[in-house]
């Protein structure tokens, strides 16, 4: 059984400032792996692995000048973006076929910054008990 939970925070601006570099990490590495994505498409080869993309837009990224700052953020939310759009691809390519009930889905879109902000953890992404209050 899978539960989620939806939480709202009043972040004091220390917190806004982290929870505005995770937005943006999570942001970048969904718009660059799409990005990598529908080039590959346009080229005629293969979409990449998850985990093609995740050694790319985290591993590597994260060793790059450019994108270091990816490296201050926890990893999970970081994968986690790239679960969900290959959950995206697999619901568009499943719609496009006929093997999926309801309306047609579209094709992935680039996040911006204007668009509601959101990062997923899953449950080993939470320390319990280890937190001082």
């Amino acid at each position: 059984m899978k539960a989620r939970f939806k939480y709202r925070i009043y972040p004091k601006p220390g917190q806004k400032y982290r929870l505005a570099k995770l937005f943006g990490s999570v942001r970048v590495v969904w718009n660059d792996s799409l990005a990598c994505c529908q080039q590959k498409y346009r080229s005629g080869e293969k979409k990449p692995t998850n985990s093609q993309l995740q050694k790319q837009f985290i591993t590597k990224a994260k060793k790059a000048e450019d994108r270091e700052w990816l490296s201050e953020v926890s990893a999970i939310p970081l994968q986690q973006s790239l679960n969900d759009l290959n959950q995206a691809y697999q619901n568009f390519f499943k719609s496009t076929k006929g093997q999926r009930k309801g309306k047609p889905v579209k094709p992935p879109k680039f996040k911006s910054r204007k668009s509601k902000q959101t990062a997923r953890f899953t449950k080993g992404g939470f320390k319990v008990g280890q937190h001082k209050v």
